[in-house]
This record gives C-alpha cells, structure tokens and sequence, in this order.
C-alpha cells in the first residue's frame, strides 16, 4: 500500500482528511503534527489521529528550530506584511513542509498533503516548500478535490464519521497557534464591520481589561537576537514565553487587519502576537541607534521585499536567502538593551543603550559644544541644493525668452 504523509494538527480540516484521503486514494496515512508551540492542542492528537484512521503519528517538536531558523531572520530583517503583520503563520508553514518532506523520505511515502483551502495562503506555502525540498513527491490538497464547499459541510462529514473537532457551527473560527502567534478567521470575522468579540482572544487581555498599573521590561540583544530578559538569560523558547506572558497580560500584540491574500483577495484576520511585537518593538529601536542612515533606510527596503517573500511562501527561494545574508551583515552592531513600558495595549519605548551606539550627544546637543562648525552647514546646502538652484535659474531663462 502506497503511503501519504498529511501535515496533521487536529483541527477541523485535517481531521476529515485521514478518512477522505483513505476513501479516494486508498493510501496509508501516516500523520505529521509539527510542535510549534500549541500546548495542550497537542495533548490529544495521538488517539485522534489513529481514530480517525492514521496508521501512525509523528510528534515533532520544532520549537526551538522555528525561532532560531526562522523567527530570528524574520525578526533581523524587521519584516512585517502590510504594515501590521508579524508572518506567524507565514513562516511557520515552510518549516512544517521541510519535516513533513524529511518524514515522507523516511517512510517511502510516495505523497504528501496538508488542509489548506484552495482560497488560502498556506497552499501556496507549503506546496512551494516541497517543490523546493522534494519535486518528485506527490501533493495532495483535497480542497481543491472533494466536493466539501463549506466548514458546515466539514463539520457534517466529520460527524457522519464520528470524528470530534473543535469547532462548531455556532463558534466556526479557523485558528492557528504557534508560539509566536495566534491567529483567528471566519465566522462573524468575516464582516469586517464586526468587531472582535471579548472572549476570542487567549493569548492574553484585551487592552481594555488590562491593569491600570503599567509594566516595564528591559530586553537585550546580540547581533540582532534577543538574548536575555530584564538582565535574565533565557534559551529561545522560554525568551519567547516570558515575554508572551508579560505582553499578554497588558493587552498587547492584537491586531485586527484586511490583508491582501497572495491569490488575489483580501481577507480579515484577528491576530495576537504578544511578545513577538515586543521583539520588533526593542530590535526596531536598537536598529535606530546602531544602524548609519544608509544602511538603515536600504534596509527599510529590504524589510519590506522580505516581508513579502515569506507571506508568499518563498521560503526556501535564493533571493530569500540572499536577502537573509545581507540582514546578517547589518546585524553585526546591533548590541544593546531596550527598555519598553507596556500599558494597556501600548509599548512605549523607555530608552536604548549599546556599545556601538552612533549617537552622539556632543553632535547633537543645542548646547554649546566645539566639535561642530555651524558655519560647515552652508557649503553643504549650497552643493546640495544645486540641481535645484540650476533647474529653476533653466526654468527662468526659458520663461524670459518664451516672453521676448
């Protein structure tokens, strides 16, 4: 019997896809749920798995590779999507794909499949991912086959088949958790008119519930990597889950965002990433104190492509990686501590230090000072304001002899 290997997490899609793929391919299903984080999600997995069919199911915690190899360059870069999106989802996928490919070569699968919609980003993602990895296996979406139309169709096939899921058609919310995100769509999200309600968020307070009493927290970094807590070091997991902790219960990291979707639509999705925004937050700011102008506003540039890159699953593409090596290099003086006062929803930012500061109070002070010529500043401006000195004495010239 030829075997699949389906990237499997319990939720609603994959959970039917076991019998599905079963039923229409006759394959052996040997599932895959990739530790990112999920916590007590993962609890149940193994007997619902092989309830639901599964031959066998690999547990694989990735936690620590997700924020070294893939968290830790998206950071540097400072790559957000669309001005709001921190790419949870974006970059998890890739890493998901790379394991379900190492587990396929192990098992001679000859195929392997996941759930994403035919309307989503993650198809794109993770069919990318293996094309890159693995162009000889199979992939199977079944999506983009069965005849399910819709997540109440799924839920009815699910129960048909004694299969329990998570959702229901009162709370029909698609979320994906890892631990640097948790992201919430469909339902009632799908009117963008319709706020969040109170009780969606879990990764932390709204900000309107968060304490009167504002937080403070100093974090600090090494060539771009955050290394340690309010003076404490921590591995990268647990760096991760004290400042998720600490974000969390002051109401920060939701953002609530229309994004453009890389198949042509736009989509509303409810977003908590807690301590990853206070991550882009202190990185952003030591960036500002230890970056020339140059080099920060090329970067500013290069965020922007990387951002767009990862939100299109091109993980594993060669300007990706190219772009990854000039973040590196950028990343060399970016050496310090950053304090930041978190309050209601708000991260403020308290102060900045490094040992390769380009700050120069001497320069910059309105005080008195000697190192400065002020007189300088003239000779500069007249060089630099040249072109434009010469294209309007042009346009004088020009209008006096239309005028003759």
């Amino acid at each position: 019997m030829n075997k699949v290997v389906l990237a499997y997490s319990g939720g609603l899609d994959t959970s039917i896809i076991i019998p599905w793929l079963k039923e229409t391919y006759g394959y052996e299903v040997i599932a895959m749920a990739a530790d990112l984080g999920q916590g007590e999600e993962l609890e149940p997995l193994r007997e619902k798995a092989l309830n639901s069919g599964a031959a066998k199911l690999y547990i694989e915690d990735v936690r620590e590779e997700f924020i070294t190899e893939f968290i830790y360059p998206t950071l540097k870069a400072g790559a957000v999507y669309e001005g709001k999106y921190l790419l949870g989802t974006s970059f998890a996928r890739p890493l998901i794909a790379r394991r379900l490919v190492e587990i396929a070569r192990k098992e001679g699968a000859v195929a392997v499949a996941h759930g994403a919609t035919g309307k989503g980003n993650d198809q794109v993602r993770f069919e990318l991912s293996v094309k890159a990895l693995a162009p000889d296996l199979k992939i199977i979406a079944p999506w983009r086959e069965w005849d399910i139309k819709s997540r109440e169709q799924a839920i009815d096939y699910a129960q048909a088949r004694g299969i329990p899921v998570p959702v229901t058609k009162e709370r029909p919310y698609s979320m994906d958790r890892n631990l640097w995100h948790l992201s919430h769509e469909g339902g009632d999200l799908e009117d963008p008119w319709n706020g969040p309600p109170e009780d969606l968020f879990e990764l932390g307070l709204s900000p309107m519930q968060a304490p009167d009493k504002p937080a403070f927290v100093q974090i600090d970094f090494e060539e771009g990597i955050p290394t340690a807590v309010n003076g404490s070091t921590y591995a990268p997991v647990m760096l991760l889950e004290k400042l998720n902790e600490m974000a969390g219960a002051n109401g920060i990291g939701i953002v609530d965002m229309v994004e453009n979707r890389l198949v042509g639509m736009k989509s509303r999705g409810i977003y908590e990433t807690p301590g990853g925004t206070l991550l882009y937050a202190a990185h952003q700011a030591l960036e500002q104190l230890t970056l020339d102008r140059a080099t920060l506003h090329y970067k500013e540039w290069v965020a922007h492509k990387y951002a767009e890159l990862v939100y299109d699953g091109m993980w594993f593409s060669p300007l990706r990686e190219a772009l990854a090596a000039f973040v590196d290099v950028t990343q060399r003086c970016v050496t310090g501590s950053v304090r930041l006062q978190l309050y209601k929803g708000n991260c403020i930012l308290g102060g900045t230090r490094s040992q390769y500061s380009l700050y120069s109070h001497e320069l910059a002070t309105f005080g008195e000072e000697d190192v400065y010529n002020q007189k300088d500043a003239e000779g500069f401006i007249n060089l630099f304001g040249l072109p434009l000195k010469v294209r309007a004495l042009m346009e004088r010239n020009r209008d006096q002899s239309m005028g003759d």
